[in-house]
């Protein structure tokens, strides 16, 4: 095939993952519920992967604190390999099926605590073990597999499968089935915080300002959500250590 029509695939093939997102909408939405509550109750989110699975998890939890102003212990993804998997390549990590039950312990997990765990095959030990420990502890689990009827979606109490169906390229699951992956933690992670009062209207007012560019962000929100010019919303963040929640209540809201 030439360059042009393996994107052309590749482009029809990815087509797929929405579909499959759109199925399994009410479970979804299922999970940001207790996802939100679960935050809302100081509990934490954990996610379990191997592979591919795991560097989208991680990618996903990493994006939380910026984005929406939460301590970084609130959401963590455990990785197969640990922290070294998340940079390169460590596949016989997923068949230890001690090292996630010693991760979740050494997190002292509590019943406020949830558990996701992620595997395209629905097979992979290192998470359907995790998934299992955690659920016979007494957390509320997850489990999302691109296969169907999985031991990861019948021992969680709630089984998401996506039906991305064969992959472009056999068995490549960084593709469709890693698309699917991380499209449907955005969703999770994302509504939750909507339904935990972390967004008013579609802006990010918990959002931290550690750069220039996230710093002009929080002046747009305070002058979107008030009647100060930007200028007026960039001095008065800077008087207020760039908290946009104080300088909203300090203004008056639009008429």
């Amino acid at each position: 095939m030439s360059a042009k029509e393996i994107v052309r695939l590749m482009n029809e093939e990815e087509s797929v993952v929405l579909r499959a997102l759109k199925a399994v909408e009410d479970a979804t939405a299922e999970a940001i519920e207790r996802v939100a509550a679960t935050y809302r109750a100081g509990g934490r989110v954990i996610y379990v992967g191997a592979g591919t699975s795991g560097r989208v998890a991680t990618m996903d939890a990493a994006e939380m604190p910026p984005t929406f102003g939460i301590d970084p212990g609130i959401f963590i993804a455990l990785i197969a390999g640990g922290p070294d998997a998340s940079g390169r390549a460590i596949e016989n990590a997923e068949d230890d099926v001690h090292a996630s039950v010693t991760e979740l312990n050494r997190l002292k997990l509590t019943r406020s605590d949830v558990v996701l765990g992620l595997a395209a095959s629905g097979t992979t030990p290192f998470v359907v073990t995790a998934v299992r420990h955690a659920r016979q502890k007494g957390l509320w689990t997850c489990g999302i597999a691109n296969n169907r009827n999985t031991p990861l979606l019948v021992d969680a109490n709630l089984g998401i499968f996506l039906d991305t169906g064969p992959e472009v390229l056999t068995g490549s699951t960084r593709l469709k089935a890693g698309t699917s992956q991380k499209l449907i933690l955005n969703r999770i992670s994302t509504a939750a915080m909507v339904l935990s009062g972390k967004v008013i209207e579609n802006l990010m007012v918990d959002v931290k300002a550690t750069n220039q560019k996230l710093k002009d962000r929080c002046a747009h929100i305070v002058s979107e959500l008030s009647n100060a010019t930007r200028d007026e919303a960039w001095e008065m963040l800077e008087e207020n250590d760039w908290n946009i929640r104080r300088v909203l209540a300090a203004l008056p809201t639009p008429a």
